[in-house]
């Protein structure tokens, strides 16, 4: 069902062909500008350096997971946090200028909240065009319902989950 809409399949070919492809294309030129041997050097570093920072932040963001539970309070900032520093790490790791431009964005302290703004949007998005497709019933209805009270125990089997009873008017 997915595939069939064409998005994924476009943002899949692109991440498989078309980013590797560029990144290749822009190695080969910062090594026609530098030279072979500082590219080389260039881009260990950049892996050193986001191993550290992976590192760093990881242990951070894991600190305040850690903090917000004691708390009680729900961590969905450091959970997004966690999960920009993980995505951020694996795009440090691999060889290539763009994704460690990427990678950089998401593991950084000054940028992550940018970061996480631009991921919550499309979530929210995301979360969205579900929902208004959830409450749609058959025939592309919307179909409205209340909550009746009962008394304790009622449509409960003594050993057995708890059994709804019902009906559905459809207003016809």
């Amino acid at each position: 069902m997915i595939l069939r809409r064409g998005w994924p399949l476009a943002i899949l070919l692109v991440l498989l062909v078309v980013v590797p492809s560029f990144e290749i294309w822009l190695i080969v030129e910062v090594g026609r500008s530098i030279g072979v041997l500082p590219t080389v050097a260039l881009l260990v570093a950049e892996a050193l350096l986001g191993g550290w920072l992976i590192r760093r932040e990881g242990s951070r963001t894991w600190a305040a997971v850690t903090e917000a539970l004691r708390t009680s309070r729900v961590p969905s900032g450091e959970l997004a946090d966690a999960a920009l520093v993980l995505v951020g790490g694996v795009l440090l790791m691999l060889p290539g200028f763009l994704t460690d431009l990427i990678g950089f964005f998401f593991l950084l302290p000054l940028t992550r909240p940018l970061a996480r703004r631009i991921l919550g949007f499309f979530v929210a998005r995301r979360i969205h065009r579900m929902g208004t497709g959830a409450q749609r019933g058959p025939g592309g209805m919307v179909i409205e319902g209340e909550t009746v009270p009962e008394a304790p125990g009622a449509g409960r089997r003594p050993e057995g989950p708890t059994i709804i009873t019902g009906q559905i008017d459809d207003g016809r």
